[in-house]
């Protein structure tokens, strides 16, 4: 298992290019490039961003574990009804894991399609969401790169059930597991856990507070040494990744001292 954090985490405030440095800062093992906007999938930025890596390491060595899109900007319409519209989805989404692929990562992180109006699970339609799946898996797997689905409490996926209709369908199902997300969906992360079971890759963390909000681990009511020990118990040798919010934190020391947290209750939970 590795520990680190998603250049999301710094989203706004840097760009992903200038996010870097900080991940080494850190000395986080593991990093997520998380992008920011469509002039970035593209050959010329993947060349930004391999130098910008590149820079960082000199300060700390890490792996880029991950490549995350800004969801809403093309993921609901692979899952259109209108032809066209999947195929820029799928172009996009093809522009997407060539950068990932230049810069070496193994896993795509997929939030799918958005609830944006009520959506009972009785009228999904499992056997289209699944050959959907399937088919970017296969696309993903030709950039040597692995499509794992998040759950994410404004998309189809906010129930701990919904790849109980899935694995069936797709054999080679991988996921991400949010604990915040499944907190949000009204959840405990152990619901969705058990239900991923040795399918998760990633892990993204961050922490919740006594009235649900969200804060930088170490700041609210997550029991980090627990999460760690369930973890390490089912034989999860992906990587758990400091996902948070820029509003959660002033000062980017802030993030240093909740990575230093996270690290020190790794450690406890492998005693």
């Amino acid at each position: 298992m590795k520990l680190g954090v998603s250049t999301a985490s710094y989203f706004p405030l840097l760009h992903v290019e200038e996010a870097f440095d900080k991940v080494a800062s850190l000395g986080a093992d593991a990093c997520e490039v998380f992008f920011e906007t469509h002039s970035q999938y593209c050959d010329e930025f993947a060349k930004v961003l391999i130098d910008a890596i590149d820079k960082a390491k000199k300060i700390h060595e890490f792996d880029i574990h991950s490549i995350h899109s800004l969801t809403n900007q093309f993921e609901p319409d692979l899952f259109s009804l209108g032809t066209r519209a999947v195929a820029d989805a799928r172009q996009t989404f093809n522009n997407i894991l060539s950068v990932g692929q230049k810069l070496g990562a193994k896993y795509y992180t997929f939030h799918g399609a958005t609830i944006l109006k009520k959506t009972s699970r009785a009228n999904m339609n499992f056997d289209r969401i699944a050959r959907i799946y399937n088919e970017l898996h296969e696309i993903a797997k030709g950039y040597n790169i692995e499509f794992c689905y998040e759950n994410v409490h404004w998309t189809y996926y906010h129930f701990p059930e919904f790849i109980d209709e899935l694995i069936p369908r797709c054999p080679k199902l991988s996921t991400v597991l949010d604990i915040k997300q499944a907190a949000q969906a009204g959840y405990s992360y152990k619901d969705f856990l058990k239900k991923m079971g040795n399918r998760v890759r990633t892990v993204h963390v961050c922490d919740i507070k006594e009235d649900g909000t969200t804060a930088i681990p170490g700041r609210g009511n997550i029991d980090f040494v627990e999460l760690f020990k369930v973890l390490l118990d089912m034989g999860f040798d992906g990587s758990v990744l400091m996902e948070v919010y820029s509003k959660d934190y002033k000062e980017f020391d802030d993030l240093k001292e909740s990575y230093d947290y996270l690290k020190v209750a790794l450690d406890k939970a492998k005693k």
